[in-house]
């Protein structure tokens, strides 16, 4: 067999096992991704009550009766700083796997904000979902979908709320076949501001 047999042989046999290992990488954006100065402005119409939570505080808020929640900052892109340890971990995969293997999914109702900051980072051709609910069910069943659709064998999850990391987590028991990691991003450091 002479060696250009071999490689093409050895060649084929690398892409069958690539092929067979259909893997999602998935990254929340904030406070996972990047922290931004994007507030949820809270009024509770039973006891008047008004004030702001952050990304990160809103992803562990109990909500109360009588909560009204506006989202209007995450309509835009407010001062994003990168949290650099997971953006070094979405530049890895995306260096090695390609935009198609990335996908970015938020509760954000508008994904310009978040297709703005991957422009800025030159990964503009990372696919972007927006969900427009903070369920964590909706995550899971995003991710369940996408399961399916792609007959993924391995997802790995990136997400700052526990709720959502548990929702997604907890696929692992209806895909049993199907590799889930689901990683809670917690973090104290964060970059400079790309302005």
């Amino acid at each position: 067999m002479s060696s250009s047999t071999k490689l093409l042989r050895e060649y084929i046999r690398a892409v069958r096992e690539a092929a067979s290992q259909c893997k999602l990488w998935i990254f929340d954006f904030d406070d996972t991704l990047v922290k931004t100065d994007a507030c949820t402005y809270v009024s509770n119409t039973l006891t008047g009550e008004k004030f702001d939570l952050s990304p990160g505080e809103y992803a562990v808020y109990e909500r109360q009766p009588g909560d009204v929640f506006d989202y209007t900052d995450f309509e835009r892109l407010i001062n994003p700083r990168a949290v650099k340890w997971v953006n070094r971990i979405l530049h890895n995969v995306y260096a090695h796997h390609g935009p198609e293997a990335i996908v970015v999914l938020s509760a954000r109702s508008y994904d310009a904000p978040i297709k703005q900051y991957l422009q800025q980072i030159g990964l503009g051709d990372i696919e972007v979902a927006t969900l427009n609910t903070t369920d964590p069910a909706a995550k899971a069943a995003w991710v369940d979908e996408r399961i399916k659709r792609d007959n993924l064998t391995a997802v790995e999850f990136f997400d700052d709320s526990p709720k959502n990391v548990a929702a997604v987590g907890a696929l692992r028991h209806q895909h049993p076949k199907v590799s889930v990691i689901s990683h809670h991003i917690v973090h104290n450091k964060i970059g400079n501001s790309l302005g």
